[in-house]
């Protein structure tokens, strides 16, 4: 169940900033923003704490490297889901959500990964242990 939360959490983070609807903060920003400046900011600062703590995690379990790996295996999953028929890419908002689909998972896998780590070699990170 915790990878599942830290997925969840990052697939909001990143549908919250934006998504193919009109319900995210780019697009309330764009429409209202000026007219809610602070409230504007705000979310800003909130999403942005959201995006620290995701990426630093994720940079730090599994780097760079370990990003694009991610990224490249759900993209081949991706291409073979059309390849069969399951999934229609000529559709732009479907595009999106997919997108955000990927990222999320890549963040999520990310901030999981020292769990699975180690659960499967038994030793815990640097970073795990208090001194």
């Amino acid at each position: 169940m915790g990878f599942l939360t830290r997925w969840l959490f990052a697939f909001v983070l990143l549908a919250a900033t934006f998504n193919p609807t009109q319900y995210n903060y780019v697009q309330w920003v764009r429409d209202y923003g000026s007219q809610n400046l602070s409230v504007a900011v705000l979310s800003g600062l909130l999403l942005t704490v959201g995006y620290v703590i995701y990426l630093r995690a994720t940079l730090r379990s599994i780097g760079g490297l370990g990003m694009t790996l991610v990224l490249a295996i759900v993209a081949a999953v991706i291409w073979v889901l059309h390849d069969i028929g399951f999934i229609d890419l000529a559709q732009p908002g479907m595009n999106v959500w997919l997108g955000l689909v990927a990222l999320s998972l890549v963040l999520g896998i990310g901030l999981s990964w020292s769990h699975v780590r180690r659960a499967l070699s038994g030793q815990a990170d640097m970073d795990d242990v208090d001194g």
